[in-house]
């Protein structure tokens, strides 16, 4: 049985606001150590799911650098399987930039094709969870399905943000609704498919000419085969699953690893989530210092009196004398300086953030108000930063002495492209 798998890893992932201004969101770090990507690819090589597809398309530069040849999930290889990124290309009547999810498998068809797989696995590069995906392909041939849909239940509030769908009692898909306004279930499509390969090369040359469609899996391919009549299965996960796709969500993500316990159990050893290491030494924590119910990784200093508590603290962080973070997601190399409180907030990589300011607030609300600090953006001493306020990328003391009283106000937005606006 010969299985393909293609990972889609092209999205812009503009809910990510900041974290995103730099990289595609597959490539947003994520747990200290991973990248959002790792959790697909580990599922793929756990699997025993050797020979991957990534397509990527916007600022693929990290996530590029970070997969290298693959070396870490056993990829780089030479003859048989390995990764293959493919990005578009233009000069080419066939080629152009992806339109929708569809549309970026079928312009790379020919690699796929090659060697005729079985089976293909379409995936997103930007999902948490851990699924085995060899008893997917196996429910799928045993339904003998021309494609099947992974799906979980989702919270009924939450429902309108996927593709919902309705089973008969043989588990078929009579049903599919790409995020209806009022959803008829919470039975969610998990945005993973199985098509016999045949099956796939049909529905996608169909779909390619029709000036209607979106060229998406969930809003054009699935509902067309059930129009068509063809049998399209739903497989039940039971496990733990989230999309990234918000700040909120990538912040929920982190405080669920840090339940007790955790979501997901990345100490488990059979099922390793593999991702590219980094050479630093291990945390140090001085006297003094107090954590409660964090995750710490290697490279990082909590100096003395400075206090974490239900936190994730990247690689090379630096926590001064003094500085307060609290339910907050900090990633490599953020320098927090004496003094500073950090609470319910998401600081990108190499932000410094300045003495005795104080970034995010915990309320008890029913709006979460998550403050977004991006990637190489310097704090001032002394400035306080409002929940829910969302800073971009590289932006310095200067840019932000612009606020009255030294404050930035809740629900403020702000980047190197808006900043003249409130000068």
């Amino acid at each position: 049985m010969k299985v393909k798998a293609i990972i889609l890893a092209g999205g812009e992932g503009t809910r990510l606001g900041p974290l995103t201004m730099k990289r595609a969101k597959p490539a947003v770090p994520f747990a200290g150590k991973y990248r959002i990507i790792d959790f697909t690819l580990s599922n793929c090589v756990n699997s025993n799911v050797f020979n991957i597809y990534i397509l990527a398309q916007y600022r693929p530069h990290s996530l590029i650098e970070h997969l290298g040849q693959g070396r870490p999930w056993d990829l780089d290889r030479s003859f048989t399987g390995g990764i293959h990124i493919l990005q578009p290309y233009l000069g080419n009547q066939d080629t152009d930039w992806y339109a929708g999810t569809a549309d970026a498998v079928t312009q790379n068809l020919n690699f796929v094709r090659r060697g005729y797989p079985d089976y293909v696995l379409i995936l997103a590069g930007d999902h948490v969870y851990e699924l085995d995906y060899s008893s997917l392909i196996d429910f799928h041939r045993e339904t003998k399905a021309d494609a099947t849909v992974a799906c979980v239940h989702v919270p009924p509030d939450d429902a309108s943000r996927f593709g919902i769908v309705e089973v008969n009692q043989d588990q078929l898909i009579s049903k599919f609704e790409e995020k209806p306004e009022k959803p008829s279930s919470t039975l969610a499509s998990m945005g993973i498919y199985v098509f016999s390969y045949d099956m796939l090369e049909d529905a996608l040359a169909a779909d390619r000419y029709r000036t209607n469609s979106a060229h998406d899996f969930g809003r054009d391919i699935i509902p067309q085969m059930l129009e068509d009549e063809r049998r399209v299965a739903a497989y039940l996960y039971d496990g733990y699953w989230i999309d990234v796709g918000t700040i909120d969500t990538y912040w929920e993500a982190h405080m669920h690893l840090l339940n007790s316990p955790p979501a997901i159990n990345l100490n488990d050893r059979t099922w390793i989530i593999h991702t590219q290491p980094e050479e630093r030494p291990p945390a140090q924590i001085a006297a003094g210092a107090s954590i409660r119910n964090s995750m710490i990784s290697e490279g990082a200093y909590v100096a003395k009196g400075a206090y974490v508590e239900q936190s994730v603290i990247s690689p090379g962080v630096f926590i001064g004398p003094s500085a307060v973070v609290r339910e907050s997601v900090i990633c490599n190399d953020t320098y927090i300086e004496q003094g500073a409180v950090i609470e319910r907030s998401i600081i990108d990589k190499q932000v410094v953030i300045g003495t005795n300011s104080r970034v995010g607030s915990i309320l008890e609300l029913g709006e979460l108000g998550i403050t977004c600090i991006g990637k190489n953006t310097h704090i001032p001493p002394n400035l306080r930063i409002g929940r829910n306020v969302k800073l971009g990328t590289d932006l310095r003391e200067s840019d932000l002495s612009h606020f009255e009283n030294n404050l930035i106000p809740y629900g403020t937005a702000l980047s190197l492209q808006t900043k003249q606006k409130l000068s």
